[in-house]
């Protein structure tokens, strides 16, 4: 779900296969340090009470590091410690969401991580061993995207628990288009080059995150029910 990047793109098997290996790594890496930071938040509830009643504020606080990490992405480590710190803050941030589904539903995150790392490995062997080209994807669930976050928008205003529930099936299968979609760009399209694994490993965890917070909202909607 990025952007093209300017500089030498991948023009041989050993740059891709090294693309892979980092950009995989970092994912892997990533979501190690967003559960250690689940798990802090997890364990300050002054913390998370500030982050459920300032959630814009927190949502600023998680991007702005991000944002660095763009914009010297090719600059490591700063990039790689600015991704790695907007991952542990994703960790505080969704620590309340975690903590109400599993005071809710004991073993239900569990679950969820379980079902997003399965959807993980079979759309990207999907990505992988398939010969299509997926070009055409990135635009259409982009727009997807923007629909999804406009209703959420709307939504969050209205509070309605069954339009949070086709809010959430609308992403997993945004969000699931968008993985193959990055997928391919990675292992097929030649877009990155071998040093732009920073942004792709991010494209990637946000599919991720993304796809596990909509599962989580989906089991916990249909156990209520």
């Amino acid at each position: 779900m990025g952007v093209s990047l300017p500089g030498t793109l991948v023009r041989s098997g050993e740059e891709r296969a090294t693309l892979v290996r980092r950009t995989y790594g970092l994912v892997f890496v990533s979501v190690i340090v967003t559960a250690i930071g689940a798990a802090f938040g997890l364990s300050q509830p002054a913390l998370m009470q500030a982050v459920a009643q300032h959630p814009f504020i927190s949502f600023i606080a998680m991007l702005a590091p991000l944002w660095m990490a763009m914009q010297s992405r090719r600059q490591n480590p700063r990039s790689l410690i600015l991704t790695l710190i907007f991952t542990f803050v994703a960790g505080i941030i969704i620590a309340p969401a975690l903590f109400v589904a599993e005071a809710t539903n004991p073993g239900i995150v569990g679950q969820a991580g379980l079902l997003t790392l399965s959807t993980f490995g079979v759309l990207s062997l999907y990505a992988v061993v398939s010969k299509r080209d997926f070009s055409a994807w990135g635009s259409f669930f982009i727009v997807g995207l923007w629909v999804l976050i406009a209703t959420s928008l709307l939504n969050f205003f209205i509070g309605s628990a069954l339009g949070s529930l086709w809010i959430a099936g609308g992403t997993v299968l945004v969000f699931s288009g968008l993985l193959v979609f990055d997928t391919w760009r990675i292992v097929r399209s030649g877009v990155y080059g071998p040093d732009d694994y920073v942004p792709a490993a991010v494209n990637i965890y946000l599919d991720l995150l993304n796809l596990f917070l909509a599962i989580l909202t989906l089991l916990g909607g249909r156990r209520r029910n």
